[in-house]
């Protein structure tokens, strides 16, 4: 009978990356669905507060209702039309029905969930650690492009990720440096990390009378503090911060963003905090070294 252990690791990358791209298919739905289900429950909700009466819609709009369809002609997609990256090459980027252009971004996201998903393996073995580093990696690729997309970072996917990430400390966690850290490290990390982004936002505010950001990065931060402890959160913060401030610029430069367009801080958080996921145990050691 083979088990984990008979299996040598570059099998189990192997099978990790066909995994990735059955979760990155899951994950386009999650990305395009979750912030249409988000604004379909607030207007239910602006309306049964206008109304006096709660309102109902007509059809159910969740993860897996309806079926997905063409954006173009709103052919259903077949189940072979499904296939992970394979598909879209086979309609070389079109719909089967009307021939419109499917967005290349849907076989995009499949690998690099599928590549992630194998360097975390590779990183961590076949082991609980893998399956947290598969569980935040995957967490992060939605938020990154959810808030890409639409500068939200949703309460749905962050507050799961914190509580996880707390409750794998509790359970799973062996110390400062390990993938999740002890329980002592979740906790701080997690009080730390919303506190600190809370605080800049409030003394931004205070000083421009503007918001600086929003309020899903600070749950963002906290739910990274979580998995890595307090420990890293200032690499995280300042990997981000300088990359943002980096890539603003250029996109600005090049005509390509707006001054007045606020730019989302979730995406450089969700890079940093997985490529310090990745190599959290040397830079613990280096940059606290009191704890060896």
């Amino acid at each position: 009978m083979l088990t984990v252990t008979t299996l040598p690791l570059q099998t189990w990358i192997a099978l990790t990356g066909l995994l990735g791209l059955v979760v990155g298919s899951f994950l386009n739905v999650v990305i395009y669905r979750l912030p249409r289900m988000m604004e379909r429950q607030w207007r239910a909700e602006c309306d049964s507060l206008s109304l006096g009466t709660e309102t109902s819609t007509s059809s159910p709009y969740n993860l897996a209702m309806p079926r997905s369809a063409c954006p173009h002609c709103q052919a259903r997609i077949r189940a072979i039309d499904n296939i992970p990256v394979l598909s879209w090459l086979w309609l070389r980027g079109r719909c089967h029905a009307c021939r419109g252009v499917i967005s290349s971004r849907y076989p995009l996201i499949e690998l690099l969930t599928a590549v992630l998903s194998m360097a975390v393996i590779g990183r961590f073995g076949m082991s609980w650690e893998g399956a947290c580093g598969l569980t935040v990696t995957w967490a992060l690729i939605c938020l990154m492009v959810i808030d890409y997309d639409t500068q939200l970072l949703p309460d749905q996917i962050t507050l799961p990720l914190l509580w996880l990430g707390l409750l794998a400390a509790r359970f799973l966690g062996r110390g400062t440096g390990t993938l999740p850290v002890d329980l002592q490290s979740a906790v701080m990390g997690a009080v730390t990390g919303y506190m600190s982004l809370w605080l800049v936002f409030q003394g931004f505010k205070a000083l421009t009378g503007k918001e600086g950001m929003g309020r899903g990065d600070f749950k963002l931060l906290a739910a990274l503090g979580a998995w890595l402890g307090w420990q890293l959160l200032l690499p995280i913060l300042l990997f981000s911060a300088g990359a943002g401030a980096l890539i603003g610029t250029l996109l600005i430069v090049l005509k390509r963003h707006d001054r007045q367009q606020p730019i989302p801080f979730g995406p450089y958080l969700a890079i940093a905090g997985w490529l310090i996921m990745m190599w959290s145990q040397p830079l613990t050691r280096s940059w606290w070294p009191l704890t060896r």
